[in-house]
């Protein structure tokens, strides 16, 4: 099942996760967003989000591993794929009939949101 993380980034930018090559996704509190996390399998498909500036779905990336051994942290590593040829700017994603009812909208501060696959794929279209 692919998600999109959602990311601040003037935090943690997409950018700087190819910098990094990898990361450690963590900082999550949130109940729903932690369990989305611990039910992630390595190599399971990632759309990454800019959330507040840009407002805009802005690349992909992959989950490398998953280790949720504390059920109230799991060590969830990510690694980048590629920059989006265009990104998707929020208000476009909400006009997409492929996420009307998505958890997305019902559910705004949700930091990592679970996607169908034809969310994602609509995503990652140019």
């Amino acid at each position: 099942m692919p998600f999109l993380l959602k990311t601040e980034p003037n935090k943690y930018s997409y950018d700087d996760l190819l910098r990094d090559g990898e990361t450690v996704w963590d900082g999550i509190s949130n109940p729903q967003a932690l369990m989305s996390l611990r039910n992630m399998k390595k190599g399971e498909k990632l759309v990454i989000y800019h959330s507040n500036i840009g407002k805009a779905a802005i690349g992909t990336a992959k989950v490398v591993s998953v280790d949720p051994t504390d059920p109230k942290n799991p060590i969830v590593r990510i690694a980048p794929v590629k920059k989006l040829k265009r990104e998707k700017p929020l208000a476009e994603i909400r006009d997409a009939a492929v996420f009307k009812g998505s958890i997305m909208f019902r559910q705004f501060r949700l930091s990592v949101v679970p996607l169908t696959e034809e969310q994602y794929d609509w995503l990652i279209a140019p």
